[in-house]
């Protein structure tokens, strides 16, 4: 059996140290959570490096074109997403700004590891990479209404303006540039086609990389969020499950094949806490709980997907 089998195998133990690592190596070393919020953003970008260099530049041309596999992307996350989130924030802590930090990290769907996850999960990884582009100009655009529909618009002055060009540019541009530059290369020399072939194992160690940052880095907001970790994280886990099932009627309903059918599902279950974190963090003093519930939502969410790529070759089976 290949490391990469074998990585791909044990993949949710792998995390899952990488996590406990983390936590404890921020906790016992609180300087070096800096450092590794500074290398965060390009270890998501390595991330999406490796996994865009395994899916071939045509198919993402061809994938744009699948108007009914993009419907059903938007429509479940910018339609039945922020319904569902309306039903379930009444069931949330009174404090506005944990409600802040839900309703942002909730109604904006993830462009970044969510490619990475659907990989792993068997899913249309160029499917996935070409709809990230369009999730985010369009989350983009939507946020501010989902925030005034949701909390009104009071919360909405509060909001700075979205620090998502940076973001946009070092995860879905750079790595896709490059991982087109290597294709290019691929084609004409070995070494590039021996690259190519390695990075197909790289995913699984730099995604335990991503969360061992994460977790170090944000070990005092986990610390912070304890008193009502309680009161959330059942919450976010409900999401989880309720956008799964939402994600495989609409793949239904739209027919889409096996594939397509998993990268919706991964779609509807991650959200872009990445992005709005930083958002959140630059909230006025009274509302930097938002940055808490985000954090809350990270961890419940990695641990809900390590468990979805258990399950999700049972919810959408191949036909």
């Amino acid at each position: 059996m290949s490391g990469r089998t074998q990585a791909e195998r044990h993949q949710v133990w792998i995390y899952l140290v990488a996590i406990g690592a983390g936590l404890g190596l921020g906790a016992a070393l609180p300087e070096v959570q800096p450092a590794f919020r500074g290398l965060l953003w390009p270890a998501l970008a390595a991330l999406l490096y490796a996994t865009f260099t395994q899916v071939p530049l045509v198919r993402i041309s061809a994938a744009l074109r699948d108007r009914r596999f993009l419907g059903a992307m938007l429509a479940g996350n910018f339609l039945a997403v922020p319904m569902l989130v309306a039903v379930l924030l009444p069931l949330a802590p009174a404090d506005p700004a944990v409600r802040l930090g839900i309703v942002l990290v909730l109604t904006v769907p993830c462009t970044d590891w969510f490619v990475a996850f659907t990989h792993l999960g068997g899913g249309d990884a160029a499917r996935a990479t070409a709809a990230t582009p369009v999730l985010l100009v369009v989350q983009i655009a939507l946020l501010p209404g989902h925030v005034w529909l949701l909390l009104g618009p009071g919360v909405t002055a509060a909001l700075p303006a979205l620090p998502v060009a940076s973001a946009f540019a070092l995860l879905i541009l750079l790595p896709l540039g490059l991982a087109g530059a290597t294709e290019v290369l691929a084609r004409r020399r070995r070494g590039a086609a021996r690259l190519v072939a390695r990075l197909a194992a790289a995913p699984v160690p730099l995604l335990a990389a991503v969360v061992f940052l994460i977790a170090g880095a944000e070990v005092e907001a986990v610390r912070a969020a304890l008193p009502v970790v309680a009161d959330i994280a059942w919450l976010f886990a409900l999401y989880l499950a309720c956008a799964v099932a939402i994600g495989v009627v609409l793949a239904r309903a739209a027919a889409l094949a096996p594939r397509p059918a998993r990268s919706l599902v991964f779609s509807l279950a991650t959200r872009n806490s990445f992005v709005v974190l930083p958002l959140a963090l630059a909230l006025p003093a009274p509302w930097q709980a938002a940055a808490v519930a985000i954090v809350v939502q990270s961890l419940v969410e990695l641990i809900g997907l390590m468990i979805l790529l258990r399950l999700v070759a049972r919810l959408v089976p191949e036909r």
